[in-house]
């Protein structure tokens, strides 16, 4: 395939995963929005062990996201900069370990625990949550997150597998 056509299909790849984060996040807004909450579109993070073009494309999804559905500033840059973080580790992860079963277990635990660990702090400076909900934030972010990246994620990238092959 010419450079161009691969450098075409990455981007096209990028903006439709880019798309697909934004589009779940908002048909899902209810529930992939405030402390408890459960954003299904997470499950994307795990195509960065597969594509580097889904990290960029997770930033902006998670950008559009947080913008669209009313965030405060620093949530949207902060939160969004949390979810490039884990893509990029999560493709660091991918490239470095060549188990499959292992490179998704470690891939997915770094948009699950940055978040669960980070968001939590970045409400406290921009909603005044208290020192005192944070343990509850973290453990609800840990299982929602776990929800999307593990049980969500892990059928995605079994099936985008299989079609590779």
């Amino acid at each position: 395939m010419s450079k161009e056509k691969e450098l075409t299909k990455k981007i096209t790849r990028a903006g439709v995963i880019a798309a697909l984060y934004t589009v779940t996040s908002l048909v899902t807004a209810p529930i992939a929005s405030g402390a408890i909450q459960v954003r299904l579109s997470e499950a994307l993070t795990l195509l960065a062990l597969i594509f580097p073009e889904a990290v960029p494309a997770l930033f902006i999804g998670c950008a559009l996201s947080n913008l669209i559905t009313g965030c405060a500033i620093f949530d949207i840059i902060l939160g969004s900069l949390i979810t490039l973080v884990a893509a990029t580790l999560t493709y660091a992860v991918g490239r470095i370990i060549k188990n499959t079963a292992v490179k998704v277990f470690i891939g997915g635990l770094f948009p699950v625990l940055l978040n669960a660990f980070l968001l939590p702090l970045i409400w406290m400076l921009c909603y005044g949550t208290g020192e005192y909900v944070y343990i509850l934030q973290v453990v609800f972010l840990c299982i929602g997150q776990g929800v999307s990246v593990y049980a969500l994620g892990i059928p995605l990238i079994v099936a985008i597998n299989k079609r590779k092959v």
